[in-house]
């Protein structure tokens, strides 16, 4: 199985529903006040890029890397759908935006996830890639339902 991971210009339908899906993970499991997924609209602002990842030419995962400063940047978005879980896609997505974010000169990657058993397997999977708890950062206040995480690359 070859993972192919692409930069997304635009908001396809298929990249729509992928990116609903996250929002729909997300809202269930934490409540909105403590939500910081960002809607398809903010996902192409200035300073963030949308990564995809395909098997076979579909679309099973998604991730976006988030320019903070000159040296740190933010994962964002990160989702694989529940149907391609366990296959490795969350960790070649995250190995291609680190890849990307040392290019752009980031030295410093941190990320916000939830901190309730949904999100076991995110956290799981960023803490085998040596990311580590960390205090809030950029505008994002820690919850019970949230934890923030960060790594030097």
């Amino acid at each position: 199985m070859e993972i192919v991971i692409t930069t997304e210009k635009t908001l396809t339908d298929e990249l729509a529903q992928v990116l609903e899906a996250h929002w729909l993970f997300c809202t269930s499991s934490t409540p909105i006040e403590h939500v910081y997924a960002l809607d398809a609209s903010k996902l192409f602002a200035s300073g963030i890029t949308v990564f995809g990842a395909r098997v076979d030419g579909e679309l099973l995962g998604v991730g976006a890397l988030r320019k903070l400063d000159d040296e740190h940047a933010e994962l964002k978005s990160m989702h694989t759908l529940a149907k391609s879980r366990g296959l490795g896609i969350g960790r070649e997505i995250v190995a291609h935006i680190e890849n990307f974010a040392r290019t752009q000169g980031i030295n410093r990657m941190s990320l916000e996830t939830g901190a309730t058993e949904p999100f076991k397997p995110a956290r799981e999977l960023y803490k085998s890639l040596g990311y580590q708890e960390c205090e809030a950062f950029a505008d994002y206040v820690l919850t019970e339902d949230n934890t923030c995480m960060t790594k030097l690359i």
